[in-house]
């Protein structure tokens, strides 16, 4: 094959041939080369370039100054629903209540971002110009020219983002925003109000102090779930546990306080061997020969410390593998709890099992107002 020919098979670039320019197979056509950097660019927004009709911009002012109206008046909703009725009637139990929540507190945020979303777009696509703007890579060190070049650029970015000559849009733009920087402060109402002395006692205390006033020695453990008082000779099987509450609580006890208070004293009733159990000191009188009480809380994070294991007597919580030694006064030898079970004197009337006071310490995991 000749040089000439070895030139021609496989080229790909246009050749002069007849005083004509020809385009080889593979090549872009050169129209189509210019409509690629020309008008015809479907990317870029209609009027878009150094200058904008205007007639069109006021249109799309119109627009995006409506959907930032729009966000304006969902995040007020928000606020105002938050606050004015997603807390009534004893706060947001049930799944009813929970899903009317969900609804309205869910669609007006979605919706005043959305509006928002929405708006800022129109306005980028509708009320920018879109110059070509070439960034050049320099040190990061800025000197004095770069810092001036910056805010000479920046006040030439705001001209043309339209922000300095077009009000409308500036004001109902901080409107939008306004309430949308307010609610997550809203939020925090969602925390509830400082526990302030209730989570230094449980319900326990209230009922002992009303056993007390009736001529008893303390309040009788009642089964979770079946509320029957537990006799001794019903928990004499060595290794068995089950979770106990006061009695009388459904009695006395608001029916919207209730899942609280049965929160806080819920407590786990083991029967450790005698010969195994060593009481602590000063808590000697503490259990029954060998049934000890302790918080089914855990005191890490809060989790139900559940799960006993017979042969090692260990109390585990099955969240973070918290691990208590129910043989001696449930002190923490595994696991990221911090201190041990709070314990619950117990003793015996008229065959019963009864608690004569509240926990000592406050159950479940540290806080800050403890101290």
């Amino acid at each position: 094959m000749s040089d000439e020919n070895k030139e021609t098979a496989g080229s790909t670039d246009p050749r002069e041939e007849g005083g004509r320019r020809e385009r080889v197979i593979g090549t872009p056509s050169p129209a189509r080369d210019k409509a690629l950097l020309a008008e015809d660019d479907i990317s870029a927004p209609a009027g878009a370039g150094d200058q904008l009709d205007e007639e069109s911009a006021k249109r799309a002012e119109r627009i995006v100054a409506a959907l930032f109206l729009l966000a304006f008046a969902a995040s007020v909703t928000f606020i105002a629903y938050f606050i004015g009725w997603s807390g009534r009637d004893g706060g947001m139990h049930g799944v009813e209540d929970a899903r009317e929540t969900n609804f309205w507190l869910g669609g007006t945020m979605a919706l005043a971002f959305l509006a928002m979303a929405v708006g800022v777009t129109i306005w980028v696509r509708r009320l920018m110009t879109s110059k070509p703007i070439v960034q050049e890579r320099h040190d990061l060190a800025a000197d004095e020219e770069t810092r001036s070049a910056f805010a000479r650029d920046f006040v030439e970015g705001a001209e043309d983002s339209g922000i300095t000559k077009r009000p409308l849009l500036r004001r109902t733009l901080l409107l939008a925003a306004a309430p949308l920087g307010l609610a997550p402060l809203v939020l925090l109402r969602d925390l509830g109000p400082l526990p302030e002395k209730k989570l230094r006692s449980t319900y326990w205390a209230a009922a002992v102090e009303r056993a007390k006033a009736e001529g008893k020695r303390g309040v009788r453990l009642v089964v979770d779930g079946t509320n029957k008082p537990l006799r001794v000779s019903d928990f004499a099987a060595p290794g068995s546990m089950i979770t106990v509450l006061p009695e009388g609580m459904e009695e006395h006890v608001p029916h919207e306080e209730l899942l609280t208070e049965v929160a806080k004293a819920v407590t786990i009733l083991i029967n450790v061997p005698a010969a195994d159990f060593k009481p602590a000191p000063g808590r000697g009188n503490w259990h029954v020969n060998g049934t000890v009480a302790y918080s089914k809380v855990c005191t890490h994070v809060g989790c139900p410390a559940a799960l006993y294991e017979q042969t090692t007597h260990h109390i585990l919580c099955p969240c973070h593998q918290s691990t208590f030694d129910a043989t001696n006064a449930a002190k923490v030898v595994f696991g990221p709890a911090a201190r041990p079970l709070p314990q619950l004197p117990l003793s015996v009337e008229d065959g019963y099992l009864i608690a004569t006071d509240d926990y000592q310490e406050p159950v479940g995991p540290s806080f800050w107002e403890r101290g």
